[in-house]
């Protein structure tokens, strides 16, 4: 092999995974899959991003994905390493590769060891993967060309972003009693667009783990005296629907994103991505949802993690996919997390969650309703915050993206601590207290669970909903949904939220970093978007 000279790749510094052990000798001669991001051809212009305009797929791939030449390069230099070009999508600008260990320590400079540590999601358990510390480099001919080198850290990277009503603190005394309301009173609540069920649509879930099986589908749609809509799984790196594994973990995710999603929008079509919880797993979960045929009306994510614990090339990729998103029409709802002001962040200071800290994704926060059921009448709507062990909706300020032109004048603070201006999270909000929470069927269980993560999906339905009533796509809504607000407003088609906190951030009249703008008033805002 010809000598090679190295760069470093920026933004590729891992930290140690606080509290993993040795987990054993790592086989270097294991073969593995890396998943590479190029740069675009061309750059892609804001006003495709902020829309309205959009591009084809085709035209995507052709003008702003990756260059033939690029590609071929990268195919000759990982190929003096023994490392082999296995599969290229250029359009969201990904390269997969192959080969053992040992040659992608070569190739990018990494040093992997076998680990065990502690699962990022909640009672999650002990997880083993491979674990690199400190940064990435690659060859000298590549620099600039590959942006992200994703997978050789396999670490568990997001947690979902679920709350069980079991765990709940908001039988505490001054508190109301637990209540549970099914996705449909839950959009009646919020005035779904009349005459609209989501039809010729489809929402693109996205998820880390677990499963679904149709017995649970069939069964709780027909009780609730619902067609089951079409829901068919994708697996995305290996990753596979796995039902039935167990009602208290993952299977709760995924079953809550398509039972809210469906009884709220049961005419759209769900594709549903399955791909291991890693850096790479995500971020082509993303991309593959994308970049799908059809075009999804929406792409909804329900996992997520603290900016801090994600890396600078990880968390960029997805920022891309989700301007790739964007440009193809294509709207991305992120649920803003479940533990308050500070993320779960060990260091104890203000956090926003990736990826609804990315710009170019839609932030769900999360509310605690009181409606009378018969009527659709709200009583009482409040910030989420059930306390420590209970949870409370995310929201804060980004330490990563600067504060969106598009978000200025709704009068953003500084962030909690530092003052530091940038990208407020959330954007917008939904019920997710699971005191109030929704009625779910897991692996054959009845149960109330709540947490943005319901939330990204009960916007996704709208969002359907708001396509099929207006005959748009919306792409990045964030313009638009904004457009005309300044500090202390609310826009048309917002129920404004006032009274509450998430800890280190208090609602109040207008955006706040608790429930963004608001919550939806569905058929004001299919009023709004039609004009």
């Amino acid at each position: 092999m010809p000598e090679n000279s190295f760069v470093p790749l920026p933004g590729s510094e891992r930290q140690p995974v606080t509290g993993a052990q040795p987990g054993g000798e790592l086989d270097e001669s294991t073969q593995i899959h890396v998943t590479l991001v190029t740069r675009r051809r061309e750059g892609l212009p804001a006003e495709l991003v902020t829309g309205p305009e959009t591009l084809s797929r085709d035209e995507l791939a052709a003008r702003h994905g990756t260059d033939p030449a690029d590609l071929a390069l990268i195919r000759d230099v990982l190929g003096r390493f023994g490392l082999t070009v296995t599969g290229a999508d250029a359009g969201a600008r990904r390269v997969t590769v192959a080969g053992p260990i040992s040659a992608f320590s070569q190739a990018f400079g990494a040093t992997l060891r076998l680990v065990s540590g502690p699962h990022p999601a909640a009672n999650g358990g002990v997880a083993q993967h491979r674990q690199r510390v400190g940064g990435l480099q690659v060859p000298a001919e590549l620099d600039g060309v590959v942006l992200a080198v994703l997978g050789l850290d396999d670490r568990p990277q997001a947690s979902p972003q679920i709350r069980r009503a079991s765990g709940i603190a908001a039988a505490a005394a001054g508190a109301a009693a637990p209540t549970s309301y099914t996705p449909v009173e839950v959009a009646q609540a919020y005035k779904f667009p009349p005459g609209t069920d989501g039809t010729g649509q489809t929402i693109a879930i996205i998820e880390l783990g677990g499963g679904f099986g149709t017995a649970d589908l069939d069964s709780y749609f027909s009780g609730l005296g619902i067609t089951a809509p079409s829901v068919t799984a994708v697996g995305v790196d290996g990753g596979s629907n796995q039902a039935g594994q167990d009602p208290q973990g993952a299977d709760g995710e995924v079953l809550l994103d398509i039972e809210v999603a469906g009884a709220a929008a049961p005419g759209a079509s769900q594709v549903v991505y399955f791909a291991p919880n890693s850096d790479r797993g995500f971020v082509d979960a993303i991309a593959t949802a994308v970049h799908a045929s059809p075009t999804p009306t929406v792409v909804s994510i329900s996992w997520g993690q603290s900016e801090d614990s994600w890396t600078g090339q990880a968390r960029a990729a997805m920022d891309q996919a989700f301007a790739d998103a964007a440009a193809l029409g294509v709207t991305v709802t992120a649920a803003a997390g479940d533990n308050g002001s500070g993320d779960r962040a060990p260091d104890g200071k203000s956090h926003a969650d990736f990826p609804a800290s990315s710009p170019h994704a839609l932030a769900c926060g999360g509310t605690s309703l009181r409606v009378d059921t018969a009527t659709g009448a709200v009583s009482a709507e409040t910030v989420w915050n059930d306390g420590a062990h209970g949870g409370a909706t995310g929201g804060g300020i980004s330490d990563t993206f600067g504060l969106p032109d598009w978000q200025a004048p709704a009068g953003v603070p500084g962030q909690a601590g530092t003052g530091r201006a940038g990208r407020g999270v959330p954007d917008v909000a939904g019920n997710a207290d699971p005191a109030t929470g929704y009625q779910v069927l897991v692996d054959g269980k009845s149960m109330v669970v709540g947490g943005t993560s319901a939330v990204a999906p009960l916007w996704a339905a709208l969002i359907c909903r708001l396509a099929q009533a207006t005959g748009k796509s919306f792409g990045l809504m964030q313009p638009v949904l904004y457009a005309g607000v300044s500090a202390g407003t609310t826009p048309a088609g917002f129920r404004d939220i006032t009274l509450g906190n998430n800890g280190a951030y208090t609602a109040g009249p207008g955006w706040d970093a608790c429930t963004g703008l608001g919550v939806p008033d569905g058929a004001a805002l299919a009023a709004r978007l039609g004009g």
